[in-house]
């Protein structure tokens, strides 16, 4: 049991059956009353983000949340499938849960999965957790048309992942380029 005055960010813990990393935290102490702990997390479940207030002393039970490096296979059609790199044992991970993450996955790269362990039988994988920046490979781009440069000097382009992305005019189909996965625009040239 961790006390939530004690939390600090990046803690993992179980609060009312959900799990949560805690971002950010606030102490509000007034003179008249207890403390006030609030508490910005993200839910590792669903990736949802909030609040959450606790009293000074509250307790909240410790989260195990283990990285395992794995390979990423292939997409089975419902499921992305994954493989351990020691062991060779696969995992499947819904599609639904990673719409976002799809978009950088290419088949045979080494990702990070995260997991959950619920007792010493039972692990929860909860999803994966993507590199700053990738490299994928445009496969299909406008072309440029010489004095369109009115608006922004950029067009529409492919990448081998099927992600659609703006990328500068100078930019030829098969070039290699960087893409932030974090709000999934072009960041540069590989």
């Amino acid at each position: 049991m961790i006390i939530v005055n004690d939390l600090k960010p990046g803690t993992a813990f179980e609060h009312e059956g959900n799990l949560f990393t805690v971002l950010n935290v606030d102490h509000n102490k007034t003179a008249m009353r207890q403390m006030i702990v609030k508490v910005k997390v993200k839910n590792l479940r669903s990736g949802v983000i909030n609040e959450i207030s606790f009293t000074g002393g509250d307790k909240v039970e410790q989260a195990h949340i283990d990285k395992k490096e794995m390979q990423y296979l292939y997409d089975d059609g419902t499921s992305l499938v994954f493989m351990d790199n020691v062991t060779y044992e696969q995992v499947e991970i819904p599609k639904e849960r990673l719409k976002w993450e799809m978009q950088f996955l290419k088949p045979n790269e080494n990702i990070v999965i995260t997991m959950h362990d619920k007792s010493e039988n039972e692990t929860e994988i909860l999803g994966v957790v993507l590199p700053d920046k990738v490299e994928l490979q445009i496969i299909e781009c406008e072309n440029a048309v010489k004095g369109d440069t009115a608006t922004s000097a950029s067009k529409n382009a492919k990448v081998e992942t099927g992600l659609e992305i703006k990328v500068p005019l100078f930019i030829q189909n098969g070039e290699m380029v960087v893409i932030s996965t974090a709000d999934g625009k072009y960041s540069g040239r590989a």
